[in-house]
């Protein structure tokens, strides 16, 4: 399932919980010795990677309250776990656990934390 997005910029997409967004990487369409891939070899592959451009806040969690202490102030604050993720990171995740989109005519996937297997950080690696 594919899912085509009309807006204009990227700073507008707000990831959700412990979503990521992924720029995949090109696919290789050549084997090391030189031998073209049909595109289905690589749709059938289990594991891909991409860039981690959006990340979500993290794992929500209640907040505490403390019942016996009345004159403190009440808040409804949610709090959140963050996630291992970095905007940056080369991520290696399961095709499975990943959902396709089209955001101005290029392909994005969004991944839940749990379907990221390895994470890359590195400074110079998106230079």
């Amino acid at each position: 399932m594919r899912l085509n997005l009309n807006k204009k910029d990227l700073d507008q997409i707000i990831m959700i919980g412990d979503r990521v967004l992924i720029k995949p990487k090109t696919p290789q369409d050549r084997t090391k010795t030189g031998l073209y891939l049909p595109p289905s070899v690589e749709q059938k592959e289990n594991l891909h990677s991409g860039y981690v451009v959006k990340v979500g806040p993290g794992y929500p969690i209640p907040s505490i309250t403390e019942f016996d202490e009345p004159w403190k102030d009440k808040t409804d604050d949610v709090k959140f776990v963050p996630i291992q993720p970095k905007i940056g990171d080369l991520a290696v995740y399961l095709q499975n656990s990943s959902y396709e989109i089209a955001f101005n005519e290029e392909n994005y996937v969004i991944v839940t934390s749990s379907g990221i297997l390895m994470l890359i950080r590195d400074d110079g690696l998106t230079e």
